[in-house]
C-alpha cells in the first residue's frame, strides 16, 4: 500500500508540473506539489509557495518552513513523518494572496492528494486552507481547536509566515502546537476517542473536542 500511495502521489505531482488550469504557472520556476510520507497520519496544508519554494520545488523551505519544522519537532514528530502541501501549487506573483479562481483550479489536486493519503489529522495553516474545510469561520475564533469534520479531525492554526511578522501570533501558534501535541503525536488514539459529528453532510456543522 505504501508503494501504491507513493506512486499515485508521484503521478499527481507530474500532472501538477504540467498543470495549466489557471495562469499561476506562467513565470514560475517549479510547481510545488507537496512532499512527505505517503501514509502520513498528519497533513499540514499551507497557502501557496513562496520564493524559495518556487526555486526548489519543495513546500515550506524558507524562514516560515524552518519555523514549521521547529514546531513539528517540538511535538515529537519529524518532517519525514508528515505530509506538507499547499492550497495552490504554483507561486503567485509577488507572493500575493491566491485568487478564488486559482484556489478552485487547484482544488482537484489537493482533493486527490488527501484522498490518497487519507490522514487522521489535517492541520490548516492560515485562512485559505481553513476556508477549504470551514469557509465561513474566522481563524481567530477557532485556531488551536480540534474539530471533527466528517471522518477526520481538522486543527486550524495560524500560518508560520504570519507568526514571523507578529510576536503574539507566534506565541499563539506555539501554544496551539503544544495544546494539540498528543493529538498530533498519536492521532489514532485521539481520533478514536473523539465524538463523531452528528451531521456529517454539512462541513460547517462542527464538533469540538
Amino acid at each position: 500500500m505504501l508503494m501504491n500511495k507513493a506512486l499515485l502521489l508521484s503521478e499527481i505531482a507530474k500532472k501538477i508540473e504540467d498543470c495549466r488550469r489557471c495562469d499561476l504557472w506562467n513565470g514560475t520556476t517549479h510547481a510545488v506539489p507537496g512532499e512527505g510520507l505517503p501514509e502520513a497520519k498528519v497533513v499540514f496544508i499551507g497557502e501557496g509557495p513562496g520564493f524559495h519554494e518556487d526555486r526548489l520545488g519543495r513546500p515550506f523551505v524558507g524562514q516560515a518552513g524552518k519555523l514549521l519544522d521547529k514546531l513539528i519537532v517540538s511535538v515529537g514528530l519529524s518532517r519525514d513523518e508528515v505530509f506538507i502541501c499547499n492550497v495552490v501549487k504554483h507561486r503567485a506573483p509577488e507572493n500575493r494572496d491566491p485568487l478564488p479562481t486559482e484556489i478552485a483550479a487547484c482544488k482537484v489536486w489537493l482533493d486527490q492528494q488527501l484522498e490518497i493519503i487519507n490522514p487522521k489529522v489535517t492541520v490548516t495553516l492560515g485562512r485559505y486552507s481553513l476556508a477549504r474545510f470551514l469557509p465561513r469561520v474566522k481563524i481567530s475564533t477557532v485556531h488551536g481547536q480540534a474539530i471533527k469534520i466528517k471522518s477526520q479531525v481538522v486543527i486550524p492554526m495560524y500560518h508560520p509566515a504570519a507568526a514571523l511578522r507578529n510576536g503574539a501570533v507566534l506565541r499563539s501558534l506555539e501554544a496551539d502546537f503544544q495544546k494539540n501535541s498528543q493529538l498530533l503525536k498519536n492521532p489514532d488514539n485521539a481520533v478514536s476517542t473523539a465524538k463523531l459529528n452528528e451531521s456529517e453532510e454539512d462541513p460547517n456543522q462542527m464538533s469540538f473536542f
